[in-house]
């Protein structure tokens, strides 16, 4: 690989780094603090991805799903996490995103001018170049479009892993139902069978164990107290 190609590259992967300190906007609008970060949230729906039972879904790709899951939100590094509350439709969040992933994938712009004012997915796309470049795009722009199984599946992982992460925070906090409009507003939203067997199961955790914070699967009390600092 070319010195000029390796340094694209390397900014590629700094560009990306960047996702461990995006916080998913949806937590910090609910008064929560020191949330997860957007690299939190890809990375545990690329685990998800690998438990999807291709045998229950006629011809999704599992492998495809992985890599999906984790580039669907990878221009969130320069717009950060847009959410419904925000106040922009999805065509202009759309457009955004688009920008600045083409230019990271596909040239060498730089951070000054990436940062100033340039907007987004059709940028991340230069640095990355060739066909690694041209991967992560199509990628990004399937799961935007919302038409084949996969992007389908991994949409349903997005929305599966936000309301566990609701479910985490409300035993965190020993705040039952605190979260609930998040359940609310995805109820019935789901179309994996598989992902809906999830859901009821989860469902049900939050009904048994309303206040259980302590089962040593979350954080200590430290961690509690800076969710609420």
């Amino acid at each position: 690989m070319a010195a000029s190609n390796t340094s694209k590259v390397i900014e590629f992967m700094m560009f990306v780094g960047k996702l461990k300190q995006v916080q998913r906007t949806g937590w910090v609008l609910r008064g929560l603090k020191n949330v997860e970060s957007v690299a939190d949230h890809m990375y545990r729906m690329g685990i998800m991805a690998l438990f999807l039972d291709q045998s229950k879904t006629a011809g999704i790709n599992k492998d495809k799903c992985i890599k999906m899951a984790l580039v669907h939100d990878m221009a969130e590094c320069i717009v950060g996490d847009i959410t419904p509350w925000c106040g922009i439709s999805k065509e202009e969040k759309h457009q955004q995103e688009r920008k600045s992933l083409e230019d990271l994938l596909y040239t060498g712009a730089s951070l000054s001018a990436i940062q100033h004012g340039m907007d987004a997915m059709d940028k991340l796309c230069k640095l990355a170049g060739g066909q690694t470049g041209q991967e992560i795009l199509e990628l990004w722009e399937e799961y935007s479009q919302q038409i084949t199984a996969e992007s389908k599946a991994v949409k349903d992982l997005d929305k599966f892993d936000m309301l566990l992460q609701a479910f985490e925070y409300e035993k965190l906090l020993q705040s039952p139902k605190k979260l609930q409009t998040f359940f609310d507003n995805n109820k019935g939203s789901f179309n994996s069978a598989e992902v809906n067997n999830w859901m009821e199961e989860l469902q049900n955790l939050r009904t048994l164990h309303p206040h259980d914070g302590s089962d040593g699967s979350l954080p200590n009390n430290g961690y509690v107290k800076k969710l609420q600092e």
